[in-house]
Formats: structure tokens, sequence, C-alpha cells
């Protein structure tokens, strides 16, 4: 039996993104509200589910995860959970996407438990800006993470930055500039219709208008040589050797033809898609009577079901009622 997680439309699926908790520490605009209630611990899988999880997942095909939030810093002991997870067989990557805020305390446990690969997201180095986006002080203590990152052994430490129109277009050279000095890999991301605001089109600075500034302003790039076309960003390198850019065009040039992504939310439903309408509750199957069979098939299924794409640039799209915070970015 063929053990890959294939849909109906070819595509093979490997990369599993996992949501640790729905909890976080800052509150930017773009992701999820202000005013937001978040579930009850008692709600989430376990760190032994979680794993459970992989265990089954691993045999059909997947081998890269992905430990995302909310901010999944802000789950306790879990450097308990990396190490858990980098043992199971056939994965053969794991990473994790953190605001920062409570990196650098963690950087160096998250790297001894057998984390290797780390995404930080910041959308500015004004700390005016980032209050702005982020409703909340920190910027220092992200900077400080992604030192501390780079100090605990982690090569590429990348950063992700939320590219908005009128917001945070004046960053794009500072961003660069900064990453360059710092040996990071920089990855700008299109704004998106997936947080608690009024998406507006006109919001997204465009993929193409990012690298021209970029090219105008900085450092000429060309196309990277080892760019993965499967993977979300478009990859680049500064002709002069100064380091890497990547662009996630998933409004200019959504990339689902290519997608190869699961999605675990904190609570247990497994989504094939970010914008999905629908979820599977998969909770059942790993609590209280775990049935390996039944999670199986269910995570075929989910693929199987999948959609050809979300259709953004169309007026049949249809924005999903949860936000980013609480699908796992």
């Amino acid at each position: 039996m063929n053990s890959q997680l294939i849909d109906t439309f070819g595509r093979t699926h490997n990369n599993l993104r996992i949501s640790v908790t729905d909890r976080c520490n800052l509150r930017c605009t773009y992701c999820m509200p202000e005013d937001v209630v978040f579930m009850d611990r008692s709600a989430l899988l376990t760190f032994e589910e979680i794993t459970h999880f992989v265990r089954v997942a691993a045999p059909l095909g997947i081998d890269k995860v992905r430990l995302t939030g909310g901010e999944p810093l802000m789950r306790r002991d879990l450097p308990t959970l990396v190490r858990m997870l980098a043992e199971v067989p056939g994965l053969r990557d794991l990473g994790l996407t953190t605001n920062g805020l409570l990196l650098a305390e963690q950087a160096q446990a998250l790297y001894d438990a057998g984390l290797r690969r780390i995404n930080i997201s910041l959308d500015t180095l004004s700390p005016d800006r980032f209050r702005l986006l982020t409703r909340r002080e920190g910027l220092e203590r992200v900077l400080d993470g992604i030192h501390a990152a780079k100090r605990a052994g982690f090569d590429p430490v990348k950063v992700n930055a939320v590219s908005i129109r009128g917001v945070t277009e004046p960053e794009v050279v500072p961003l660069a500039r900064f990453a360059r000095e710092h040996g990071l890999e920089l990855r700008f991301i299109e704004y998106m219709p997936i947080g608690a605001d009024h998406w507006e089109r006109d919001k997204v600075y465009f993929a193409h208008e990012i690298l021209e500034q970029i090219e105008r302003e900085v450092a000429p790039l060309v196309p990277a040589e080892d760019y993965d076309p499967r993977a979300p960003a478009m990859e680049f390198r500064y002709a002069d050797g100064g380091g890497r850019v990547g662009i996630i065009a998933s409004v200019s040039r959504p990339f689902c033809l290519s997608c190869n992504r699961l999605r675990l939310t904190a609570e247990g439903k497994l989504r094939n898609c970010l914008f999905a309408l629908t979820e599977v509750d998969v909770k059942s199957h790993l609590r209280d009577c775990p049935d390996d069979d039944a999670l199986a098939e269910a995570i075929r299924c989910n693929v199987r079901d999948k959609w050809e794409g979300h259709e953004i640039n169309t007026s049949r799209f249809v924005k999903p009622l949860r936000t980013m915070h609480a699908i796992g970015g």
C-alpha cells in the first residue's frame, strides 16, 4: 500500500505544522483581536498526544514538522516536546516559528533538545511601529532572542516580516540591511486575509515591489540555485554573496498547486489548508481510547478532501472564521 499522502490533484504531503497553544504575548493587528478569549489548557493536546500523532503520521510520509502557536514558547517545558519529537523515526526536519519575546531564555535549551530550524517574526526595527503593530512593548527582547538563537548554534536563523502597504513598507530596507549585517535569512510575507482586522487587498505590498525596493536600495538579487519549488517562499540570494531573501507571495503568486502542508491545531483539529473552512477532530483518536488505524485514515481522508486552492484572488473566496493565532502560524 502506498504510504504517501497524495491528494486528488497529485500533491504529496510531507509537511506538518503543529500549533502547541493559542496563547500569545503579543496582539498583532493582522493576526488576532485584542480581546481574544483563549482555550482552557485542558483542551490542548498533551505532549504525549502530539508525539503520538506524529508517530502515526510519519509512516504516512510526514517527515517535516514545525511547531507554531499562538506563541509556542508560552507552552511550558517546550524543549521536552522538542526532545520527544526529535526521537520519532522518520522525522528529518524539526522547526519552530516564534515571535522571539521569550527566545533569549530558551534558545539554548531548544537547540540542545534537538531543534535545528527556527523562524522569528519581526516586522519592524522601529519601537514605535512595533508597538503599533503588536499593541505591546518588546522589540529589544525580540532582538535579544535573535542574537541568542545565533549563539545557540541555529544556522540559518530566519526572520519573517509581514509587509503591509502604508504600514511596514518603510521597514523593507532597514530589515534587509539588518539581516545582511547579522547573517540572517529574511523572508517577507504578503499581507493575507486571515487576521482579526478587515482585510483590504490594496494594503498588500506585493512581492515584486519588495524585490524592486531591495534591489534599488540595498543590493542586486539573483534567484537561489537551490530553490525548492514546493516551498512557499521564492528564494533569492544577493549577487555579492551577502545573504538570502525569501518572498512568500500568497496573494500575488499563490503556491497552492505545489502545497505539501497539513496543520494540526492546539486542540486537535486537522486542517488541510490555512484557509480551510472545515476541520477534522482527531483528538478522539488520541485521548482516552487511542486508535492508530482510525487516526491514520482520518489523516488520509483529510488530504484526499483537500481543495485545489484558496481562491484569494476570486469572488469565491471565503475568509475563515478562525484567526491565525487559533489556526497556527
